[in-house]
């Protein structure tokens, strides 16, 4: 099992850039992917990327390729979603999330993944 820490959210403006972090520990040498996924309000849980652990290939969700990235650093056992030009639309819980199922990340599904962090708020305002 592993444990996972999200921080980085806050309140910015529209069209800004913010940098999402997520602090993994516990038994990370049985992770094989991790990913971002957030929840605005009243919607359901929307995948956004995920990333290898080990390889570090990487999937994302049609809706934020180009605006979205996500990046890790093994050293400090962190995961990071890089977002810019933020929206209105993008206000929303983000959370980090991991899995130990096996296959490549480009398969994901939001289903797979079996620990969460708590998440963190993203609020976007013009």
């Amino acid at each position: 099992q592993v444990h996972l820490v999200e921080s980085g959210g806050g309140l910015v403006q529209v069209g800004d850039s913010l940098r999402l972090s997520c602090v993994v520990s516990g038994r990370t040498f049985e992770m094989t992917n991790m990913g971002w996924l957030r929840q605005a309000p009243g919607k359901d849980r929307e995948f956004l990327a995920a990333i290898a652990w080990k390889g570090g290939n990487t999937h994302y969700a049609d809706s934020t390729k180009g605006r979205f990235t996500i990046s890790r650093d093994n050293a400090r056992n962190t995961v990071y979603l890089q977002m810019e030009n933020l929206k209105s639309e993008d206000t929303a819980v983000y959370y980090c999330a991991a899995t130990t199922s096996p296959g490549p990340v480009q398969l994901v599904l939001p289903g797979d993944f079996e620990s969460w962090g708590r998440g963190t708020q993203v609020t976007a305002a013009s």
